[in-house]
């Protein structure tokens, strides 16, 4: 029997790569990747040229049993995603579940993922948080965020660029103006920045810059009593 690979990716900085990664992308038999054309500058970059087959939230149900299979018959697959963790926000928990059912081994090498360095440079407590992913864009996400209200540990929230003045304001209007957030974006790439106040002032700036790239967003968790 084959074995499973999850391999993270870098979230901007191609030197994020581990030697680790690399070696096994260009030992394994094929490679999963959520895109393949993004994927393919990456493994271009690093003279990976195993072959590619496309992995994504759209068809991963209808490709998860066929993968399995052919791991069962004894060949080994990396599973990537376009940036980070596979798995983390992204495809890859489907695949992995039912190569668990299956007793396939599944081995995920550690790497980049954007939550972390966000969270550590936020200044916010980290020895306790809760990571929120993406909240809903509509249904369900006024019950979440009310949900959060009594959370006292660190949360962390991915966000698009379209959706961060939205969503602190939300914040605001759900906690306080005065709770303090850390907003990083652009992790490990050249206009890397991360804005950190209470969330009004952070409203303020992202109102007047417009927001671009991808978003961590840390906000401080409520007083306990």
């Amino acid at each position: 029997m084959g074995i499973l690979y999850v391999v993270p990716t870098p979230v901007g900085n191609l030197e994020d790569m581990t030697f680790r990664a690399v070696r096994v992308l260009k030992e394994v038999d094929f490679i999963l990747a959520e895109d393949t054309r993004t994927s393919g500058i990456l493994l271009q970059h690093y003279e990976i040229k195993n072959p590619l087959m496309s992995h994504h939230k759209f068809n991963e149900h209808q490709t998860v049993e066929k993968v399995v299979e052919r791991i069962k018959g004894g060949q080994t697959a990396a599973l990537i995603s376009d940036a980070g963790t596979p798995a983390i926000s992204d495809p890859g928990f489907l695949l992995v579940r039912e190569c668990v059912r299956n007793d396939v081994e599944v081995q995920c090498l550690p790497g980049a993922t954007a939550f972390v360095p966000a969270l550590v440079a936020s200044g916010m407590p980290n020895d306790r948080f809760c990571f929120e992913g993406f909240l809903p864009p509509k249904k369900g996400r006024m019950t979440r965020l009310n949900a959060l209200q009594s959370e006292h540990r660190t949360m962390v929230f991915y966000e698009s660029p379209y959706r961060v003045l939205k969503t602190l304001t939300q914040f605001a209007e759900q906690f306080g103006e005065d709770r303090h957030v850390s907003v990083s974006r652009e992790i490990s790439k050249v206009h890397e920045e991360t804005v950190r106040g209470t969330l009004a002032e952070v409203i303020i700036h992202f109102t007047e810059h417009e927001p671009r790239g991808e978003f961590v967003i840390t906000l401080e968790g409520c007083d306990e009593k």
